[in-house]
């Protein structure tokens, strides 16, 4: 496998995407949803906008991984593949598991403690929202014998397959086929939300964005067919987003007679595959053409984002829990939130990590 050019516009939407979930987790206190912290009122509007988003920021942010995989190895063997993939995602785990989700079980269950040490002493370690680090080194080191597979001229006949569909207008769409039945027959199983890597229906479901990044970085052809077809995706996908909220909206008295309530969530599980694989493809498609160009400022985002991820929520927890005790309404307490927890996560950022060189590596950053 020749060594890949860079694609920046996965650069962009790896940033929009962490960035996505950093505003997810500004609302969810407010959206009436379980949380670490929550206000006593709710906005049901808000909860019916983060429903549609939910959709996807983690798989387009799985999918590019995927692609960034593939890339990495192409430098690589599969041995420093596993070292690179352990340094960058093992470390920063752990270290965010013993010191930047504490503060967030803390303030969750601050009538509980006595002190802050009190987590410490009761043993309550968790990964919490760093769940999607743990999962992508499972990923990573189960998947090295399909990486290997593409990697090798084995994988010849099953590209030309897989280019031969996605040349076809309406064949990258069929790619969400093997997802939706993936997802409706582990969810018989394993019908929890979970994203703990032991929970099959979410493991193989953000798996098949993994994979299927996997096999765009591969392909030879996939990301032209992409950007060639970006006009019927976007259709595409605006008819998954009106089915969406449509089936979303419509009155449980319009579907209990006809329907039970498995074929209910099964249906669910359709209209959610279909909006998350057509828009992921349609912005494939459009970040062609609008994200391509290599800039100082994205360089400059890219290197921050990850830090980012790993601090954010834990940000968000803490401020937070003296936010939503003021006597304000939602609209401000979200404005407060958010105009002072992203210049903290910035500043800890710029002033605590990225100067050093074990901060650098604590946070899964490269050497300068």
């Amino acid at each position: 496998m020749k060594e890949k050019k860079r694609l920046y516009d996965l650069d962009w939407f790896r940033v929009i995407a962490i960035l996505a979930v950093y505003l997810h987790h500004i609302g969810m206190p407010f959206n009436g949803d379980t949380f670490h912290i929550m206000n006593t009122d709710s906005s049901k509007l808000l909860d019916d906008i983060m429903v549609f988003f939910e959709q996807f920021r983690l798989p387009l942010l799985f999918l590019i991984s995927g692609s960034g995989t593939i890339y990495a190895f192409s430098k690589r063997t599969w041995r420093q593949f596993l070292k690179e993939r352990s340094i960058r995602l093992i470390i920063p785990l752990i270290f965010g598991v013993l010191f930047i989700v504490p503060p967030q079980t803390y303030y969750e269950h601050i009538a509980s403690y006595g002190s802050y040490l009190d987590v410490y002493k009761s043993g309550a370690f968790e990964t919490n929202h760093l769940w999607f680090i743990e999962n992508l080194f499972v990923y990573s080191v189960v998947l090295i014998p399909l990486i290997l597979f593409l990697k090798s001229p084995k994988s010849d006949s099953v590209m030309r397959f897989l280019n031969s569909i996605s040349a076809k207008k309406y064949g990258i769409l069929l790619w969400v086929l093997p997802l939706v039945i993936i997802t409706i027959l582990l969810k018989q199983i394993y019908p929890s939300d979970s994203k703990a890597i032991t929970n099959l229906s979410s493991t193989f479901y953000y798996g098949f964005f993994l994979v299927a990044g996997m096999l765009f970085a591969t392909s030879s052809t996939s990301w032209t067919h992409l950007k060639a077809y970006r006009k019927f995706n976007a259709i595409a996908f605006i008819l998954s987003t009106v089915i969406f909220y449509g089936y979303y909206l419509l009155p449980n008295a319009y579907i209990s007679p006809y329907l039970s309530i498995n074929a209910r969530w099964n249906v669910w599980y359709l209209v959610c595959g279909l909006v998350s694989w057509t828009l992921i493809t349609t912005v494939l498609g459009y970040g062609q053409i609008w994200f391509h160009k290599k800039s100082r400022f994205l360089q400059k985002c890219n290197e921050a984002i990850y830090p980012f991820y790993i601090l954010h929520q834990t940000i968000i927890v803490i401020l937070g829990y003296y936010i939503i005790q003021l006597e304000l309404p939602i609209v401000a307490k979200i404005a407060i939130l958010l105009i002072t927890s992203f210049p903290v996560i910035i500043l800890i950022y710029r002033l605590l990590i990225y100067p050093f060189k074990i901060p650098r590596l604590l946070f899964g950053m490269k050497r300068k």
